[in-house]
């Protein structure tokens, strides 16, 4: 076997940097371990939301000239999502090859370059966040906004009072993002 390809390195140190410290919520194993083009990843539901417990399985596809073309990246899981197709692969800017192409409506600069790898996505989008002044929740408590239903009008007797009684909201101890009595299934 030769010499491995400038590609190759750079997933080899991608995945070790990976395994070393590893990012919360995944697992990133390779498909084959004698292919370093093809990753599987794994995405565990976040605690305390409603998807608590799953178990999200998805290929990265790394091409040849990786790192100046960008890997695709396809759910294995049936999912539904704007940006994942039907079939799985996921539609986004980031992750589309770095051509001029007026007609797509995306800036180059939203495009894949070849400075970007698997972590360096989080990183710069911190950075965006900062640039455009947006503070990114980083807790649970911060994701979860909590509301209450108006008041009803004067004369307006609706079904209010039997379906939002006030007693029953929380003062913020409590898990705003997960209620165990909504599966979102209509028939519950």
């Amino acid at each position: 076997m030769g010499r491995p390809l400038p590609s190759q390195k750079a997933l080899m140190l991608e995945m070790k940097s990976l395994q070393e410290e590893p990012v919360e919520g995944f697992k990133i194993t390779l498909v084959d371990e004698a292919d370093m083009y093809n990753w599987e990843v794994a995405i565990f539901g976040p605690p305390n939301t409603h998807y608590e417990g799953g178990y999200f399985k998805a290929r990265i596809k790394f091409p040849m000239d990786y790192p100046y073309s960008p890997p695709s990246f396809r759910f294995l899981t049936k999912m539904w999502h704007p940006n994942i197709y039907e079939n799985g692969d996921v539609c986004i800017s980031i992750l589309h090859p770095p051509v001029d192409d007026p007609q797509s409506g995306e800036l180059p600069s939203e495009r894949w370059n070849p400075t970007q790898n698997v972590r360096k996505q989080v990183l710069a989008t911190k950075v965006e966040a900062e640039r455009d002044g947006v503070q990114v929740p980083t807790t649970l408590a911060e994701y979860c906004v909590r509301t209450r239903a108006p008041p009803p009008d004067e004369g307006s007797d609706l079904f209010y009072d039997y379906y939002y009684d006030d007693d029953d909201v929380e003062d913020g101890d409590g898990d705003c993002c997960y209620d165990e009595d909504d599966s979102g299934n209509e028939e519950s």
